[in-house]
């Protein structure tokens, strides 16, 4: 039986009439971009992340973009963010003409080490952007007490973690601003592109992302900086807001199906195959990705031996960002981030996704388990 790494039409299934209605509405209307619905969303957005603000964006790269311009990073300054991450995370800051300054990350979360940030600060650094990768937070109070004591601002990244939680706060409650992306990929995602970025508490700041998203105008002419097209769609807004009454069912269905992978998958060793761990105090991973550690230079073997079984899986990310071509300039070499070069080595991610069945669940263990112990060894399990 093959399964899927990621299979939408089960969720899609629960708000599709609801969708197909809430169009046929939008055509009548026709009101196609930051109408009610945008507005509807971004008011449900701010009440579930708890942040106080959000805006509603075309993108979760343009939901960081408009935070780096909301303020004011330009041409010479740098920005901390770690290399292990999704492209967008450093490409946004080169697109500012920024310096992205790449960081270490903490191995068991995958998220920017602290120490490493710490060490990374120069007088030019302008901005903090620790990345919340695949559902777990990044060591928040810990940053936020670096960046505190240096007056630099904190952008969060929460484009895989709407939803995550720790030490008492949910993603988008500590930095300043919070990008986050609704890609149809995402725990929460749209049917096509499109993103927010939360702002924390600063009502000015709040209005200053507003009015960048359409090309520094207030009002209608009159425009106060030179900001980027960054509308969301009406149509996605929709889709999203019928979508996140289930968010947290969905959410915890990861968890579930997490669970069930540390149980069932108990017996290959450590050294062999490393689960992801939850670690944030008070925390609460909302597992984007399931992504495993394969030990002993065998991630290639094993995602082969996935594939061959029908077992969905993919890897995030084999190169770094700081090893990427377009990134050359920045003068890194092989093992100036240890940790996150390894990482890239050795991990893959399962599926996890909320609808899978326990069928589904027991055809990719028995699958893993053939891989690390052998056939002789399964008679029993």
């Amino acid at each position: 039986m093959p399964v899927p790494m990621l299979d939408l039409v089960a969720q899609n299934v629960v708000v599709k009439q609801k969708v197909v209605d809430g169009l046929s509405g939008l055509i009548d209307r026709c009101s196609f971009v930051l109408g009610e619905n945008v507005k509807g969303l971004e008011t449900e957005l701010a009440d579930y992340s708890g942040a106080k603000y959000a805006v509603g964006m075309s993108s979760g790269t343009d939901a960081l973009l408009v935070a780096l311009m909301a303020l004011n990073i330009s041409h010479g300054d740098e920005v901390i963010l770690p290399s292990f991450t999704f492209f967008a995370t450093g490409g946004v800051v080169a697109r500012m003409g920024a310096k992205p300054v790449f960081v270490d990350i903490d191995p068991v979360t995958f998220n920017a080490a602290p120490k490493s940030i710490e060490a990374a600060i120069t007088p030019r650094t302008k901005a903090i952007m620790p990345v919340h990768l695949f559902g777990q937070l990044a060591d928040m109070p810990k940053i936020m007490e670096i960046a505190n004591s240096k007056g630099i601002p904190v952008i969060e990244d929460a484009c895989q973690s709407l939803g995550a939680r720790g030490w008492g706060k949910s993603a988008g409650q500590f930095g300043q601003l919070t990008g986050c992306s609704f890609y149809p990929t995402k725990n929460l995602g749209a049917f096509g592109d499109a993103g927010a970025t939360l702002v924390r508490d600063d009502e000015a700041l709040a209005q200053k992302t507003r009015r960048l998203r359409v090309h520094g105008m207030e009002p209608v002419y009159v425009h106060h900086e030179v900001g980027m097209n960054g509308r969301l769609d009406e149509f996605q807004a929709l889709v999203l807001r019928a979508k996140l009454p289930f968010l947290e069912g969905w959410h915890e269905g990861r968890r579930k199906n997490a669970r069930w992978y540390h149980q069932r998958l108990q017996s290959i060793s450590r050294d062999d195959l490393q689960l992801p761990l939850e670690v944030v105090p008070d925390g609460r991973h909302i597992y984007n990705q399931f992504t495993v550690r394969v030990k002993r230079g065998r991630r290639d073997e094993f995602q082969a031996h996935l594939k061959a079984r029908g077992i969905g899986n993919s890897v995030f990310y084999p190169i770094s960002l700081h090893q990427q071509p377009c990134f050359e300039y920045l003068g890194y070499k092989k093992g100036s981030l240890p940790e996150t070069e390894l990482a890239s080595e050795e991990v893959l991610s399962l599926p996890v996704y909320p609808e899978m069945t326990e069928a589904q669940l027991e055809e990719a263990a028995r699958a893993i388990l053939d891989f690390f112990a052998g056939d002789s060894r399964l008679q029993n399990l």
